[in-house]
């Protein structure tokens, strides 16, 4: 039986996979995110950044697991980050950035790409690793300034890559995307459902292997 496993504290990702019949373990990579965009530069295409460091997260978790999890399982690792004019942005981290970011990218588009790593792991080696990365469109309105401040007062767009959210309050201020919704939320089931396929994982088998109670 094959657990699933998400390397990632994202209750947006967890959500995800439990609402689509899959109730993983949780375990926080602990990566040192930004030190791995510094290594990429400046220069790195920002399908190449998420991916790197959802592989790096995806990786580091495969390292701490406990041995009867590392018998039978696959990992799952994914960071996103949005891209508005030529910046690549991941949680803002204080409400003064918050603001920043979204003073960018009201009333515009933005692309928000999520990265993707699957590492299936048998007998505690990783047998297979796929990944990939996903892109979707986000339209933004032009929230008031009391809306905006009452946004960055809920605390939400601290933590979120692009300061935003779909499924949240940030779901008010969204005019809509194009593309896959849950690649916005933090993880494209339709990519990583390819990616269980490259690994020669079947959905059907990991939902009888975890199921949501």
């Amino acid at each position: 039986m094959t657990r699933v496993v998400l390397g990632s504290a994202s209750s947006g990702r967890l959500r995800v996979l439990r609402n689509a019949g899959i109730d993983p373990l949780v375990v926080v990579s602990g990566v040192d995110e930004d030190a791995i965009v510094a290594h990429l530069g400046t220069d790195a295409e920002p399908g190449d950044v998420v991916t790197a460091l959802a592989q790096a997260k995806a990786g580091a978790v495969h390292q701490v697991l406990d041995h009867t999890v590392a018998a039978d399982c696959v990992v799952i690792g994914c960071d996103s980050m949005l891209y508005v004019d030529g910046q690549l942005s991941g949680k803002p981290g204080t409400t003064e950035q918050a603001a920043l970011q979204w003073n960018s990218m009201a009333g515009r588009n933005g692309l928000l790409y999520t990265g993707h790593c699957v590492i299936r792991v048998l007998h505690g080696g990783a047998v297979h690793t796929a990944t990939q990365a996903a892109v979707t469109r986000v339209r933004f309105a032009t929230p008031t300034p009391t809306d905006l401040a009452a946004y960055l007062g809920t605390g939400e767009p601290l933590q979120v890559a692009g300061a935003f959210t779909l499924d949240g309050f940030g779901g008010w201020f969204i005019d809509g995307i194009d593309g896959d919704p849950s690649n916005v939320i933090g993880i494209g089931l339709s990519v990583t459902h390819r990616l269980f396929t490259d690994v020669g994982l079947a959905i059907g088998d990991l939902w009888a292997a975890n199921p949501v109670r």
